[in-house]
C-alpha cells in the first residue's frame, strides 16, 4: 500500500507542471487587453496608484471602455481583477510578460492581438498615461474581436432518417463485473 502511494505521489509530482497553464494571458487574446504590472511588494507606490485610481468610478469606467483587464503580481502573489491566481498561473504569467531582471517594476500593456507593449513609469503612474498608451495602439488591433463560437450541428438523422430527425438512441452497454480485490 505504501508502494502504490509513493508511486501516485511521484507522478503528480512529475505531472503537476504538465497541466500548468503556459500561457494564461492566451484566455484574454480577442476579448480584453491585460494590463500586467510586476512589483516587487504589495507596497510598491505604481501598483498603489493604480489600485487607488481604479477606486474612482470615472477611472473604473474607462478601464471598462478600453477592455483592460488587471493583473498584479506583487511578490510572488498574482491577482486578475483582485482574485488571487493559483502559484503555477502566476510564474507562468511571469515567464510570458517579463522582461528580464530590473529594478523597479514593470508595466506591460498587452494588446488584444497579444503584442505586448511595455509602459516606462518612473516610480509613478497615473491612469491618464495608461489610457494614452491603450489609444495610441494600431487601429487593426482595436477592431480585433474575439473569434465566434462555431455552432453546434444538429444531431445526425438516423438510418434512412430525415433531416432534422432524431436518431435512435444507442442501447445501453454491458454492466462491467467488480473488480477483484487486490493483493498486498
Amino acid at each position: 500500500m505504501l508502494a502504490r502511494s509513493l508511486t501516485l505521489a511521484v507522478l503528480l509530482a512529475i505531472a503537476g507542471p504538465l497541466f500548468a497553464d503556459d500561457k494564461p494571458l492566451d484566455q484574454e487574446l480577442g476579448k480584453a487587453r491585460p494590463l500586467v504590472v510586476i512589483a516587487p511588494t504589495s507596497a510598491d507606490p505604481v501598483l498603489r496608484g493604480i489600485n487607488e485610481a481604479l477606486k474612482d468610478p470615472a477611472n473604473q469606467a474607462g478601464f471598462k471602455e478600453r477592455n483592460l483587464v488587471l493583473y498584479s503580481i506583487a511578490g510572488m502573489v498574482g491577482k486578475r481583477e483582485d482574485k488571487n491566481l493559483e502559484q503555477q498561473t502566476t510564474m507562468a504569467l511571469i515567464r510570458q510578460v517579463s522582461r528580464g531582471a530590473q529594478n523597479g517594476t514593470q508595466v506591460t500593456l498587452v494588446g488584444k492581438d497579444g503584442s505586448q507593449h511595455p509602459i516606462a513609469n518612473e516610480g509613478k503612474l497615473d491612469m491618464a498615461q495608461i489610457f494614452a498608451a491603450v489609444d495610441q495602439l494600431p487601429a487593426e488591433e482595436k477592431a480585433i474581436t474575439a473569434p465566434e463560437p462555431v455552432p453546434v450541428a444538429e444531431a445526425k438523422a438516423g438510418k434512412g432518417g430525415k433531416p432534422g430527425e432524431a436518431a435512435k438512441p444507442a442501447k445501453p452497454a454491458k454492466p462491467l463485473p467488480p473488480p477483484k480485490p487486490l493483493e498486498d
